[in-house]
């Protein structure tokens, strides 16, 4: 059955592992240098917080990105992520690995990416999403294209929807 005639909780229910991009999706793609030519990237708290609540309820997160950033790799520390695939030039390759070594098959893997080099993952991904301003090529490749645009929250809508979809997002205790 196509994906666009399938529910979310159809497309939800086999995902175990979100894999996520990063310039795009965990950042609004944006380079920024200073004048020493140090870079700097903005990545969204609700994204960090919709990773932390996943990866609590028994769910593996994990980032694969093409370039190589000391700012990416403290980023991933600071929220427990332990699947980290820097100077990724072959992202399918990079998200085949990580599913070898963490114990499971690609159509349990969610993906959300936002250009031409995510697009050979999503492919082969169980569900594939996109934030909202992502390229349309990698729009078109999605399952999912989500409303909140990519460093701008688009993690954590993926997360609520999927955690929504199967039962498995809650409040905190005490809140509706």
């Amino acid at each position: 059955m196509p994906a666009a005639l399938r529910s979310d909780l159809e497309l939800a229910a086999p995902i175990r592992c979100i894999l996520s991009d990063v310039d795009g999706v965990l950042t609004n793609g944006q380079l920024i240098y200073d004048s020493t030519g140090i870079e700097s990237k903005t990545f969204h708290v609700r994204d960090g917080l919709g990773i932390k609540r996943w990866m609590s309820a028994g769910l593996h997160f994990g980032i694969i990105t093409a370039r190589k950033s000391e700012m990416v790799a403290r980023r991933a520390k600071e929220l427990g992520i332990p699947m980290l695939a820097q100077n990724a030039s072959n992202k399918l390759q990079a998200a085949k690995q990580m599913a070898d070594e963490y114990g499971f098959d690609l159509s349990s893997v969610c993906y959300i990416g936002d250009d031409l080099p995510d697009i050979p993952v999503m492919e082969q991904v169980g569900l594939a999403a996109a934030p909202a301003d992502a390229a349309e090529d990698a729009r078109d490749a999605a399952h999912w294209i989500l409303r909140q645009r990519g460093g701008e929250g688009a993690v954590r809508e993926l997360i609520e929807r999927l955690m929504r979809a199967s039962d498995r997002w809650c409040l905190p205790e005490g809140k509706r």
